[in-house]
């Protein structure tokens, strides 16, 4: 049996995320933090949905968007020649949203933690919020997003209901080591079941860590 290629495929999964997470999520989480925009608490609603939704219920809604029949899927399938849904760019659509909370809150409550004389201060020496945002608000702000990365990743490497509705259990393209474990204890494999719970959960323990460790460090530091 080969252990390594859902494990591999996990490791892909939660770093592409974790990325696109980190690329998308910063933007997002400073227009929530410094927007005056009254109807921001109905995407802070949205973006923490993830949260308290069953994930077989977004994975349900998400396979209805992406699916053969929907037009996102049709359009996807017309410009890529392959389907959305069960293929790994889907896998990485859901982890994105189903993942986003534990990367754009830890985010916004970084920013949010920045005291404002500062930014007052940068902005009234003539500097622009771009240069402001790049040189007090991120450098203030690495133990927040040093968390909301690592959040991330951990919590996109042990999805399982959202990735079995909209990517199946196909061989070396959506089959994840949650599914693997899944699939193992279906078959009544429990030996392999363990290995895959086991590489798991060691490599879970040492995720939280590290990150506990950085944010000790990081305090001592300040």
């Amino acid at each position: 049996m080969n252990f390594a290629a859902p494990l591999l495929l996990s490791l892909k999964l939660s770093l592409v995320t974790m990325v696109l997470l980190f690329v998308i999520g910063i933007p997002f989480a400073y227009w929530l933090v410094f927007s005056k925009t009254r109807w921001r608490f109905l995407v802070e609603s949205v973006v923490a949905l993830p949260l308290v939704l069953p994930p077989t219920v977004l994975g349900f809604y998400l396979l209805m968007i992406i699916g053969g029949n929907s037009f996102v899927g049709r359009w996807y399938e017309a410009i890529f020649d392959k389907t959305l849904a069960f293929s790994f760019e889907g896998l990485v659509l859901g982890s994105l949203i189903y993942s986003m909370p534990f990367a754009v809150q830890p985010f916004q409550t970084a920013f949010a933690g920045v005291d404002r004389r500062l930014l007052e201060a940068s902005w009234s020496l003539g500097r622009s919020h771009v240069y402001t945002f790049l040189s007090v608000i991120l450098p203030l702000s690495r133990q927040g997003i040093i968390t909301g990365c690592v959040l991330s990743f951990a919590h996109t490497l042990g999805e399982f209901g959202v990735v079995l509705m909209i990517g199946g259990n196909i061989p070396g393209i959506t089959k994840v080591a949650s599914v693997a474990i899944y699939d193992e204890v279906q078959s009544l494999n429990y030996g392999s079941a363990n290995i895959y719970s086991a590489i798991l959960l060691s490599f879970s323990f040492i995720i939280l860590a590290v990150v506990y460790f950085i944010n000790r460090r990081f305090v001592r530091t300040v």
